[in-house]
């Protein structure tokens, strides 16, 4: 795996998790009927989303502490929720894994380069 590799697995994890956000509370299996607040649970993301497009080290240093709050909505929802909720759950955790795995590789590469 090289740099790059890492920085585009890591924005594609990030997007895919603010549309699976978005798209799970208001379409797919939103708790009410016609969608729900919940899905202000993808403006968090929003806020490293241009740092980590743009290779920051820094964001994603901080966005790494970040996604860890995703993967652990996704255990406890996999574990709790039935159904379409519950796959999605998984999505959400596949997804937070990624991420966290590309951005620390990314890190970890940029700071080799560094010395």
């Amino acid at each position: 795996m090289t740099a790059r590799i890492a920085h585009g697995a890591a924005c594609a994890g990030l997007v895919a998790l603010i549309f699976l956000c978005l798209a799970w509370e208001l379409w797919l299996a939103p708790l009410r009927p016609g969608g729900s607040w919940l899905a202000l649970k993808a403006l968090p993301l929003l806020a490293p989303l241009t740092g980590v497009l743009r290779g920051r080290v820094y964001t994603f240093q901080w966005a790494l502490l970040l996604v860890l709050a995703y993967l652990a909505e996704g255990i406890v929802r996999a574990w709790s929720d039935s159904g379409t909720a519950a796959h999605l759950a998984g999505i959400e955790i596949a997804l937070s894994v990624i991420f966290f795995t590309a951005a620390i590789a990314y890190v970890r590469f940029i700071a080799r380069a560094r010395g």
